[in-house]
């Protein structure tokens, strides 16, 4: 099977870089179902590189249907150390302005828990810790690379992730400003809680399309909005990626990398055969 070291979720623009060299099209099953699609693996700055189109190629599935599971199973399976997400947010703050990149350092989780947001149930328990939900050293190379970039980036603020897929009411937009946060969106969580569990550094490169509904001096947020933006940033986007790609290497590593050493706390005799086959590529050095 084809492998890669370092990952990349976000839109479907992303894998279609003019720097990927030898690109292959792989399609996985995983036993939480099939990802979003098919992954694109191909070298760029040297490396092994595999992207998935979060949404689905023609965008396809709305935030609360994405396959978050499978995704990062599959991920995991093609042995993906580094997960790199882009994705588009809305800014609420006056200073994060539509076009300029954000690499946030907290989550709020605003979903409304019907998505999946564990691979441990059914006889297996774990609870990593995940008061650092994004892995710092990838967001600092991230960070490094979009100002290489050129782009105006900003560092560190909370991204509150909503269910969607309707944008905010002025009601929401205004409490979320009022604690504090700086970005919101539709589909970090429960992926980074996942990434976690499956022991892969995952950071976000957040470009902000936006100034949700509260500014009173812009439109409230539209689809059309958000993809013109989104649209506009494509050629910007690929750049830091391609950059960030660049610092990574067989070297590099993360605290998310032993996530699960102190976080499962059934006792691997009780738990099932089949949990444990199903969790093999997950946990399986922890049981082994």
């Amino acid at each position: 099977m084809s492998s890669a070291m370092i990952g990349v979720i976000g839109g479907s623009g992303l894998y279609a870089m003019p720097d990927l060299k030898n690109p292959e099209e792989v399609r996985l099953t995983t036993p939480f179902g099939d990802p979003s699609d098919a992954f694109i693996i191909g070298e760029l700055e040297g490396r092994r590189v595999a992207f998935l189109p979060r949404h689905g190629r023609g965008h396809r599935l709305n935030p609360s249907e994405v396959p978050a599971r499978a995704n990062i199973y599959a991920f995991k399976l093609l042995g993906v150390r580094a997960l790199i997400s882009v994705s588009a947010v809305g800014s609420l703050r006056e200073d994060y302005a539509p076009g300029h990149a954000v690499i946030p350092d907290q989550i709020f989780d605003r979903t409304k828990g019907i998505r999946p947001a564990t691979f441990f149930e059914g006889g297996v328990v774990a609870h990593v810790a995940f008061d650092r939900p994004f892995c710092p050293h990838l967001s600092n190379i991230l960070l490094h690379a979009a100002q290489a970039a050129g782009a105006v980036v900003h560092q560190g603020g909370t991204l509150v992730v909503m269910e969607g897929p309707q944008f905010s009411t002025k009601a929401e937009s205004e409490e979320n400003r009022r604690r504090g946060h700086s970005l919101i969106g539709m589909t970090a969580l429960p992926e980074a809680k996942l990434a976690r569990e499956a022991e892969i550094a995952y950071a976000t490169l957040a470009m902000v399309t936006d100034y949700d509904v509260w500014h009173p001096e812009h439109d409230a947020v539209t689809a059309d909005q958000v993809i013109k933006v989104l649209s506009a940033n494509v050629a910007l986007s690929q750049q830091i990626v391609r950059l960030a790609v660049a610092q990574i290497d067989e070297n590099f590593t993360s605290p998310a990398h032993d996530a699960l050493r102190h976080a499962i706390i059934t006792h691997p005799d009780y738990i099932p055969a089949a949990v444990k086959e199903r969790l093999a590529p997950i946990a399986g050095r922890y049981w082994s």
